[in-house]
């Protein structure tokens, strides 16, 4: 795989090795057991995939390459590369601007942008429309263009069964940059409707098979599905496609659930199929699905906890908490400092949206027991800093050279 010129602040001295020396050895990736670092009192499984992606290494290329290609010319992101705060600060404090939050609320208008601007596409992609308007302005939106390859593979996909009378359904948040992005390119080539979990996929299920009216489809779907569609006629072919950091598990649960809507709605024969709905299930990102299945394996290792480092807007490393939160105590934070002591930690609670302080999360097992993994797009030094941090309460603890004499490239 391509190897990408990024800052080394955002490489670490133990993780970027770990990963080296399990690469090496395990070159197809065949092998998802975690690692353990053993530090005596505490003790780390470390997941076999975590961090940085293809897709975010080469966003955060360009974007370095952008600032250093243009001294003096301002320059903009349209909104965050990638939902990591370490990241978008650094950008920020080198003079980057962002045009948009992450749900697409103006912050820079678009009239005091000029054609001597620079302005970088983040990671998740953009819709057709911002791309529209950059253009008109006279801004070069293609030199520095990080989209992910993956989420245009998503696009290409859609487009694929657009064009052979499909309709999209598209598995996301709504209101994602990569879901906005995705549906925008999709409704421009075919009816687009987006659900966002299970629950939603049943509800449309009753528009396919006409168990609810047609006119309540547009009040239950409001802001989700393309203009001038038609429940009646736009429900009859479709195909499944998804936001790529959604859970694996969850988008092949839904195409599955609506595959067999359509089965029993028109009672089709296996060779059949085809004729109501479309194979799309390529269209699931390579390191999600790497980063859930360590996550999988990760959580088959007793623990006292785990730890979860991501950016808290992040939908990846979200649903990474989730499969950790089924199992055991799970503590959501973006660094190391949100450790306040041996003691206390604060960290983001996914149901209430809010940081909280856990007190006592240390226990007085001895070796405790830690699972740790992190985010598509956390920096491998997060990582770094967390364990240190955690390790630093024992004074009599191995040392970092100690333990990772046993994993030398």
């Amino acid at each position: 795989m391509k190897s990408f010129n990024i800052p080394e602040y955002y490489r670490s001295s133990i993780i970027t090795p770990l990963k080296e020396f399990r690469r090496k050895r395990d070159k197809l990736k065949r092998d998802f057991t975690p690692t353990l670092l053993d530090f005596g009192p505490i003790r780390f499984y470390i997941a076999r995939h975590f961090g940085f992606c293809y897709g975010v290494e080469n966003a955060v290329e360009i974007a370095y390459k952008a600032i250093a290609e243009n001294p003096g010319k301002r320059i903009f992101l349209l909104s965050e590369m990638i939902h990591n705060p370490d990241v978008n600060a650094d950008l920020q404090s080198r003079g980057v601007r962002f045009l948009m939050d992450t749900s697409g609320r103006q912050l820079t208008p678009w009239s005091e942008l000029s054609p001597e601007d620079v302005v970088i596409i983040p990671a998740f992609g953009t819709t057709l429309e911002t791309q529209q308007q950059l253009a008109a302005i006279g801004l070069d939106i293609e030199k520095y263009d990080t989209t992910c390859p993956f989420v245009e593979k998503v696009w290409n996909k859609a487009s694929q069964i657009g064009q052979k009378n499909y309709t999209v359904v598209v598995h996301g948040k709504p209101s994602h940059e990569e879901t906005r992005a995705t549906f925008s390119h999709s409704k421009e080539g075919a009816p687009t409707v987006v659900v966002k979990n299970m629950a939603q996929a049943q509800r449309l299920a009753k528009y396919i098979t006409g168990e609810l009216p047609r006119d309540q489809f547009f009040t239950e779907f409001a802001g989700q599905y393309s203009d001038e569609f038609d429940p009646s006629r736009d429900l009859q072919r479709i195909g499944v496609v998804n936001q790529t950091t959604m859970l694996a598990s969850d988008t092949q649960g839904i195409a599955d659930y609506l595959k067999q809507v359509m089965i029993q709605t028109y009672s089709l024969t296996p060779d059949q199929v085809d004729e109501r709905f479309a194979n799309t299930r390529d269209t699931l990102c390579y390191a999600t699905n790497d980063n859930q299945d360590a996550t999988y394996a990760l959580l088959t290792y007793p623990a006292n906890f785990a730890v979860v480092a991501g950016g808290y807007n992040s939908s990846n490393t979200s649903h990474i908490v989730e499969l950790c939160e089924e199992q055991l105590p799970t503590y959501f934070i973006e660094s190391e400092q949100k450790i306040l002591s041996d003691s206390l930690i604060r960290h983001f609670d996914l149901h209430t949206k809010q940081e909280v302080v856990t007190e006592d999360y240390l226990s007085a097992d001895r070796p405790i027991t830690v699972l740790l993994t992190c985010g598509a797009s956390c920096p491998d030094a997060v990582v770094e800093g967390i364990l240190v941090k955690l390790v630093s309460f024992f004074p009599e603890a191995r040392s970092v050279d100690e333990v990772m004499n046993d994993y030398q490239a």
